[in-house]
């Protein structure tokens, strides 16, 4: 028999999610109390897989879009600007969403202005539009990993990239001094997913837990609501 992890019922669970290849990468953690028990990293074919998971998460924290300009905006959204602008040296980690009118296939993603990294991913952030609502945005929030890391090491940009040696071991000290159990997530392994996504998908899980605890921040200050009611905003 397999022991469990952390409390039993009753629990909340809480995720932090990044899009990887062909589906969805998730770190999650059950939190009681005072209680923050991290789960094993799992890989989701589909978001609406990770929406239909059971006991459903209370709070999931993603990095992908969730709120769109209608039409392509040299400067993107207004979150998009805001957290570059915080971020200073790793505010270029901030992509600008695609409009709406990509999303939904009505202008070709190259004629946007738009990176190749957010076009290789349009399929994902395709998902998110299609199970997103007013009503999913009480569970389901836009989070960036920089602004987790950003908040996790006392409001300061991290120095280097995630893609370095040197931002590895940077975001590996962060985790490990404010989730200690994720030397356990390191040691399991997470497969064939790269190392990258395992650091990005704790930050996120890290966000999730500032929610459910209602201690998280918003970008912009004053809610913005794309046409079809949703609101753009980065959690950290």
């Amino acid at each position: 028999m397999t022991p469990q992890r952390g409390p039993t019922l009753p629990y909340n669970v809480v995720a932090g999610v990044t899009p990887w290849g062909g589906g969805w990468f998730v770190v999650s953690a059950k939190m009681h109390g005072s209680t923050f028990a991290t789960e094993p990293p799992r890989q989701y074919e589909t978001f609406l897989d990770v929406l239909s998971e059971r006991p459903s998460f209370s709070a999931i924290v993603m990095n992908a879009p969730i709120g769109y300009l209608d039409l392509p905006e040299e400067r993107g959204r207004v979150c998009d600007h805001e957290a570059r602008l915080l971020l200073g040296r790793r505010g270029t980690s901030v992509h600008n969403a695609p409009s709406r009118a990509v999303v939904e296939g009505r202008i070709p993603w190259r004629l946007s202005g738009l990176d190749a990294v957010t076009g290789t991913l349009l399929p994902r952030y395709r998902e998110v539009a299609a199970e997103m609502s007013p009503f999913r945005q009480r569970v389901v929030y836009e989070g960036n990993p920089e602004l987790s890391f950003y908040q996790m090491n006392k409001d300061t940009p991290l120095r280097h990239s995630k893609k370095s040696e040197n931002g590895q071991q940077e975001r590996l000290a962060i985790l490990l001094d404010k989730i200690p159990a994720f030397e356990n997530l390191v040691e399991e392994g997470v497969g064939d997913v790269p190392i990258k996504h395992l650091f990005d998908a704790t930050a996120l899980l890290w966000t999730a837990r500032r929610i459910s605890g209602r201690a998280a921040l918003r970008i912009p200050a004053e809610a913005q609501w794309d046409s079809e009611g949703l609101r753009m905003e980065f959690v950290y």
